[in-house]
């Protein structure tokens, strides 16, 4: 049963009369997401390979985490051409940090400076292989649930936009001009 009426629908479904959908995506979202068959286990159309690949992640899970059964390190082999991509994707890795800690681009600085406190505090509380679980569950179960209800979802996050937007006025007004603001003095150039 929705929990919207037919008005509110007309109202949040205004993003769609312009010709986008959220997001920033004009196709659907299999296609968004690839479209092959990365994209029909996401989105489980494929039932059976999406089924066993969470399964299987969760059996991984629950011999490491809860069992505690660890592997042998000594008896763990990489082969050379495997090391080798590892080794060109993890100095394009170093680059792209490089790059991106210059500040040339002051947002995406901060986004990832954000990103990273964001990983730290989730870090403190949680195993990185409980994190690497949750990871793989939300990716297996949250795409098909968004395809299968988008309209609900759509019309909630157009409803909290509205309702932040509403709320950061009356922060703006409230709060924000009610600092006094005194004149700024110009520095002395030598």
């Amino acid at each position: 049963m929705p929990i919207y009426s037919s008005s509110d629908l007309d109202e949040s479904n205004d993003h769609k009369s312009q010709g986008g959908r959220w997001f920033g995506r004009d196709r659907s979202l299999h296609s968004a997401l690839g479209g092959g068959q990365v994209a029909d286990i996401l989105l489980w159309r494929n039932k059976s390979l999406s089924a066993a690949i969470l399964l299987g992640f969760t059996m991984i899970w629950l011999l490491f985490e809860v069992l505690e059964d660890l592997p042998d390190i000594h008896e763990i082999t990489i082969q050379e051409s495997a090391f080798k991509w590892l080794y060109r994707k993890l100095n394009l890795f170093l680059l792209r940090f490089y790059e991106i800690s210059s500040g040339e681009n002051f947002l995406e600085f901060f986004l990832v400076i954000g990103a990273l406190w964001m990983i730290s505090v989730i870090g403190n509380h949680f195993s990185s292989l409980n994190l690497l679980f949750f990871c793989v569950i939300c990716l297996g179960t949250l795409p098909a649930l968004y395809e299968e209800y988008e309209k609900e979802i759509d019309h909630l996050i157009s409803k909290g936009k509205k309702d932040a937007k509403k709320m950061l006025k009356k922060f703006d007004a409230e709060v924000l001009r009610k600092i006094p603001r005194g004149h700024v003095k110009e520095k002395k150039r030598i």
